[in-house]
Parts: structure tokens; sequence; C-alpha cells
């Protein structure tokens, strides 16, 4: 099996989503002071982080039904990759240089992969 160009950037695409998923639950939950259940299930973050994951996986079942699932499924760790960069940008929080390393051994390590090695 041989897998396609627009497969490999349709998993890449959903990374987005399952790296944005995260970052909408955790905004969700800062506003949810003990459980609460009405709380919980009327909050529009909560629904559209869980919704994020949900599109994550239904735009990337096309590709991992035609292509090789040993270079497709390593290209969702780039996900970890969105959710650093969008926790700086939308949570404050803040990189340092083992997270920048990580960011770059997943980038390698993907590379490698896909490149076969």
């Amino acid at each position: 099996m041989t897998t396609q160009l627009w497969e490999i950037g349709l998993v890449a695409f959903s990374t987005i989503f399952s790296g944005a998923g995260p970052i909408l639950i955790k905004k969700g939950l800062n506003l949810v002071n003990k459980i609460d259940l009405k709380k919980i299930i009327f909050n529009w973050r909560l629904i559209a982080g869980i919704a994020f994951y949900g599109f994550s996986f239904i735009i990337t079942i096309p590709a991992l039904k035609r292509g090789d699932l040993s270079i497709l499924y390593p290209l969702v760790s780039l996900s970890y990759i969105w959710v650093c960069l969008f926790s700086t940008k939308f949570l404050g929080e803040h990189m340092n240089m083992k997270k920048w390393a990580g960011i770059f051994l997943i980038i390698l390590g993907v590379t490698f992969i896909g490149m076969g090695i």
C-alpha cells in the first residue's frame, strides 16, 4: 500500500483541530468551579473542544482507510506541537528550551518515519 500526499496532508491538517480541542476544553473547565453538570453540559467551550476532537477523527478516517498506518499515525503527534503553540497564544503559557527541543524532536521523528528511515 502506498501513502499518497493528500492522505498525509489530511492527517496533518486534522492535527490542528486535535490540538485546538484541549485548549478549548481547558478554557471551558476554567469556568467551572465545582462539578456542576448543568454548567458542564451548557459550556460551549467544552462542547467545541469535544467537537474539534471528533472532527479531527472524522477527517482522518479516509486517509487511514487508504494509507499506511505506520506512516500516517505518527503524524498525529503533530497535535502536541499545536497544543504547545496554542497554549502560549490562548492560555498565556510559556515555552522553555526543553519544550522547544521536544517540538524539534517530534518534527524530526515524524520526518524520519515519513522518509522510511
